[in-house]
């Protein structure tokens, strides 16, 4: 840094400022100090600085090992702000997740010096296994989990996946008619909630419930679930599908069966994963915002590790209406 104030004829400190982003520096100079940054091949020297300020600027994510659109999006939202923000993140996926999984992975990272832990936690065993961690440092949860782990050192940022619903379900009932919802595996938590939506907007509205069909959370669910429907013969006029690739799946039967979505049954997703748009006919689906997520959970991490309060923080989910529910 002293060689890079000498070449940019100004001081330490005014070097210090332009590597920290503070906004008092004068464009001009910020630009000259850059200058002999590149000219000089300077990196900060992230080992000696932590140990100034007691920071190592690194979050430990851990995550489950899937693929399905919800996880890898939140990781990918979490890990663009962060980088954004100045932080570096080192990532352990487990497959098996179990209060001493967790507790070796937490150990593992704050070997590392992490600053804090953010846990993706879209089921109740990652969350009951993150509730029995003694951390020294935050902990981040990245769920739609209800309930926050006692103890200051534990937060949770989510969509609101209830609400969700039951803006789903509200678009399928003004439509008319009962509303059958397709719901995924009841061991993670943005199941639980769009099913508790769907169920709270029916009952608010009056409608007879129709008993709700579990299943899980692939295409090749949504397209055995559309058969089996196909095969009774008692086909609903609307049906709310817990997430895009179950809604794939039904679209496909249906197709086959000349069944026409968005006119002989209308038809509601969740997630607005890529290429929703495209299903024949484009599927309307309750869209999360994965980005503004990461910015979130950023965010709280940052107010943790300055000592705010354990807090849950929930960010609002938007409806996007297409063809694929419109009947009317």
């Amino acid at each position: 840094m002293s060689d890079v104030a000498q070449r940019a004829g100004v001081s330490h400190q005014t070097v210090s400022r332009v590597l920290n982003g503070h906004p008092s520096v004068r464009p001009e100079t910020r630009d000259r100090v850059n200058e002999a940054i590149a000219e000089l091949g300077y990196r900060r020297n992230s080992a000696a600085r932590a140990l100034v300020t007691r920071r190592s600027d690194t979050l430990g994510v851990v995550t489950p090992a899937s693929a399905l659109h919800g996880p890898t999006s939140t990781l990918v939202g979490f890990e663009e702000a962060a980088r954004v923000a100045g932080w570096y993140v080192s990532v352990a996926t487990v497959r098996q997740v179990d209060a001493e999984t967790m507790r070796k992975t937490a150990e593992h990272f704050l070997d590392q010096g992490v600053d804090g832990i953010v846990v993706i936690a879209p089921t109740n065993e990652i969350a009951q296994a993150v509730a029995g961690l003694d951390s020294p440092v935050p902990i981040v949860m990245i769920s739609s989990t209800p309930d926050v782990p006692p103890g200051r050192h534990v937060h949770a940022v989510g969509v609101d996946q209830r609400q969700g619903a039951r803006l789903a379900t509200r678009h399928l009932l003004d439509l008319g008619g009962p509303v059958l919802h397709v719901a995924g595996p009841q061991d993670w938590f943005d199941a639980q909630d769009r099913l508790a939506g769907w169920h709270d907007e029916c009952v608010a509205a009056g409608i007879d419930l129709i008993e709700p069909v579990v299943t899980g959370w692939g295409a090749d669910d949504g397209y055995a679930i559309g058969r089996r429907l196909l095969d009774s013969g008692d086909l609903p006029a609307s049906i709310f599908a817990a997430n895009d690739q179950l809604a794939l799946g039904l679209e496909h039967a249906f197709w086959e069966a000349g069944v026409r979505v968005g006119h002989d049954v209308a038809l509601v997703g969740f997630d607005d994963e890529a290429g929703s748009s495209h299903y024949a006919p484009p599927l309307t689906t309750v869209r999360q915002d994965f980005a503004e997520l990461g910015r979130l959970a950023t965010s709280v991490m940052q107010a943790a590790l300055d000592g705010g309060p354990s807090e849950r923080h929930v960010l609002p989910p938007e409806l996007v209406v297409r063809a694929s529910s419109a009947r009317a």
